[in-house]
């Protein structure tokens, strides 16, 4: 597992800072990419990042989740090229134009190391090539990011999604969502090797303003439920703890491993048959510690998630904040994914007055969330980074996430 703390996110993929209105971030991304290629782009596509209010790991498990997307969104200017040339340029790294040949793209050779981000766009147009969709087999990006690398907000779905919308619509093609949603996952699954659930891309695809979506992993039937903080004077303060994840390094896999191989040894299709009631039994069943473990988490969370649900569809948001600080417990000690900032994160903003608060995101560092009065915003994030401070942790990073629409064509 690659663990690191800096000043800023880790630029393992596109990151900046602050949402800035769809019209003046195409049009600056157009521009950039015009200066770079000596061309106008095609168009300009953006897709956001997500926060996860609950249903963490559950995705893989064929559960359920309730992810919304986020303003900060992450943009994609493109053109088709004949030539089989795939250049691809970030506003936000030092790489320079990366440049690669699209009948070399393969899964086994993915580009690692400082260029290890460009994997995303190229995992995108390998999928769409290996689906024998009719999109152009070369293409010149641009690429410019709000969403903040390494904080768990899903930068890199916001990246995939982005790609393949440009490639396609560029193409004449008009997806699905929920296609282009499966067709990302499997970039990051068979491409870049993280083998991960389809909620992020998801999210980040089929999100509606001012909802949470919520997700059968399994039929992928969605349901798109109010959720409006503001309306009950709350917020959702997001708090980056800058301490960067890589989730192709190995321990999400274990994780994985160990759910699939505990449904087998139950003799289930996936973790998500086993219900509630059946839990104690079914660990009786299992000799394996750890498996024990991660069977009790996904089970009690996919009940969380159906808790939170039926709360929102009955307007009672405030009731969810103590099955969010639940599911951290769980997070942090029967799946083993948390870190010390984010354990203190969640301490602190429920101790400065937090309704509840959890992780997000795949774990091992990124980011929490508190639901929280909207006036105690600033309180509690000068409790935390107060707290951080006192521990000799990197000073945080917050903002406030308001549930906004998935992905699109900007110009």
């Amino acid at each position: 597992m690659t663990r690191t703390t800096g000043t800023g996110p880790a630029r393992t993929g596109p990151a900046s800072s602050g949402p800035t209105t769809p019209r003046t971030a195409g049009s600056r991304t157009a521009g950039e990419f015009q200066r770079l290629y000596g061309a106008a782009p095609e168009g300009v596509w953006a897709a956001p990042g997500r926060v996860n209010l609950i249903g963490e790991h559950t995705d893989y498990n064929d559960g359920f989740v309730l992810p919304f997307a986020l303003p900060q969104r992450t943009e994609v200017a493109a053109s088709r090229r004949t030539d089989g040339i795939l250049r691809i340029h970030s506003a936000d790294t030092r790489s320079g134009v990366v440049t690669l040949d699209v009948s070399s793209l393969d899964p086994a050779h993915s580009p690692k190391g400082a260029d290890g981000w460009a994997g995303y766009p190229a995992g995108v147009l390998w999928a769409l090539l290996d689906a024998d969709l009719p999109v152009s087999a070369g293409a010149d990006l641009h690429i410019r990011s709000e969403v903040p690398a390494g904080a768990g907000l899903s930068s890199s779905a916001a990246l995939e999604v982005a790609t393949a919308l440009a490639l396609t619509e560029a193409a004449g093609l008009r997806l699905s969502r929920p296609e282009v949603a499966r067709l990302a996952r499997r970039a990051e699954n068979a491409y870049v090797g993280v083998p991960c659930g389809v909620m992020d891309q998801t999210a980040s695809a089929c999100a509606t303003d001012g909802h949470v979506l919520h997700l059968d992993t399994r039929t992928l039937a969605e349901r798109h439920l109010p959720f409006d903080c503001a309306a009950e004077g709350l917020a959702l303060l997001v708090i980056d703890t800058r301490v960067t994840h890589d989730l192709a390094d190995g321990a999400y896999a274990r994780r994985r491993a160990s759910c699939h191989a505990a449904a087998a040894a139950l003799g289930l299709d996936a973790l998500r048959d086993l219900p509630p009631a059946g839990l104690e039994e079914a660990l009786g069943r299992l000799a394996d510690p750890e498996q024990r473990a991660r069977v009790r988490h996904i089970v009690t969370e996919n009940d969380r998630v159906a808790r939170v649900a039926a709360l929102l569809t009955a307007g009672r948001l405030r009731e969810t904040g103590p099955l969010l600080t639940e599911g951290h417990v769980s997070l942090r000690d029967d799946y083993e994914v948390s870190c010390p900032e984010l354990d203190l994160a969640v301490a602190t903003a429920t101790a400065a007055g937090a309704y509840g608060a959890r992780m997000t995101g795949g774990g091992f560092g990124g980011s929490a969330l508190a639901l929280i009065d909207a006036e105690a915003e600033a309180a509690v994030a000068r409790a935390v980074t107060e707290a951080f401070a006192r521990s000799g942790f990197t000073s945080p990073r917050t903002l406030v996430a308001a549930p906004s629409a998935g992905a699109g064509r900007l110009a």
